[in-house]
């Protein structure tokens, strides 16, 4: 062809041609190729670490797609269209992102599994002993070191602020406080923040947030900045440590990201899971949901805490000590406390 005759081509055409091999045209029905479309869409252009992923570890979705979609076929079961979409999801690398059907929910494992466990509940009893308090989802006991101990196991139930307000004085007289949240998936924000805030006597900034607002993987709102204001009750105003591993995360990772920013405040432990932002859920037409973080959070200097919060002082549990009943995290926190009170 020569090129007076290549103008000849009607301009639509041209565009078509070029561009073909960028365009994925709407797939509409219950079938797997439109189910994948759907997934990969949703994901595409909601899901808010796709540049980051690339990155970190080199991640291109757009050849996710290429991958993928060779392995999908009109004929395929429901079970072997599950396992491929999870597959699939898994390339994202991101424990707090899953799809969930009749036949279970996909969950990225290595984002525990390849880290040490950190947390023994019978050991833990050895510590809380018999006459422990238990009250709006904290549990706590003075150790005989003198050492508050306040174990935290979910967000998700409120916590009252008259039992703060107890618990704080209960513990006036201690020589520090230790705040376990290791084992804790999270839960409500409020809840989090409510408890970080008797940590504090002054309005302190934790970090930033932002917010998807297109459909290009770098559309986000301008980051927000994030107060903690202290509270109105009693609140806590010597050493304190926070035990932390990674099964802490979600609103978990929140209130640890909280407590780092407190002044009197020690982290010890592993690091966190991350997962911090806040979830999106969406459907794909056959009625399986995709669930994933979607508002981007920063500490206080505009790190990235999605992924895991590294503590101050890292300690794992050690075998020796688990075989004699101790828990090193604890023992570790108990020394810290001592040495600085």
């Amino acid at each position: 062809m020569n090129r007076r005759n290549l103008f000849l081509i009607p301009f639509g055409i041209l565009v078509s041609v070029i561009f073909s091999s960028c365009i994925r045209e709407d797939v509409s029905g219950n079938t797997p190729q439109a189910n994948f479309e759907s997934l990969w869409r949703i994901i595409d252009e909601q899901y808010c670490f796709l540049d980051y992923k690339n990155n970190v570890y080199g991640l291109d979705w757009d050849e996710v797609y290429s991958r993928y979609s060779k392995r999908i076929t009109s004929d395929m079961s429901n079970y072997n269209l599950f396992e491929v979409l999870s597959e699939m999801v898994n390339e994202l690398r991101d424990g707090h992102v899953n799809l969930s059907s009749g036949y279970g929910t996909s969950q990225y494992r290595e984002w525990f599994d390849s880290y040490p466990r950190n947390f023994s509940d019978s050991i833990q009893s050895n510590y809380l002993g018999k006459d422990y308090v238990n009250s709006s989802g904290l549990t706590y006991q003075i150790l005989e070191n003198n050492i508050g101990y306040i174990y935290c196991s979910s967000f998700s139930n409120g916590i009252g602020d008259g039992n703060l307000d107890y618990m704080l004085k209960e513990m006036e007289l201690c020589d520090g406080v230790i705040i376990d949240v290791r084992n804790n998936g999270g839960g409500n924000l409020t809840t989090a923040q409510k408890l970080a805030a008797r940590f504090t006597d002054e309005k302190i900034l934790v970090g930033y947030m932002s917010h998807k607002t297109g459909p290009g993987h770098n559309d986000f709102s301008n980051p927000e900045p994030v107060y903690i204001e202290p509270s109105n009750g009693v609140r806590w105003q010597r050493k304190a440590v926070v035990l932390t591993n990674r099964r802490s995360y979600s609103s978990t990772n929140d209130f640890v990201n909280c407590m780092k920013n407190m002044p009197l405040v020690t982290i010890i432990g592993d690091k966190t899971g991350g997962g911090s932002g806040l979830p999106f859920s969406s459907e794909i037409p056959n009625g399986w949901s995709i669930r994933f973080s979607a508002a981007p959070m920063y500490d206080a200097d505009m790190n990235q805490i999605e992924f895991g919060i590294e503590p101050d002082v890292h300690v794992d549990m050690s075998e020796d000590d688990i075989l004699q009943g101790k828990d090193t995290i604890i023992e570790t926190a108990c020394a810290f406390l001592k040495k600085n009170q």
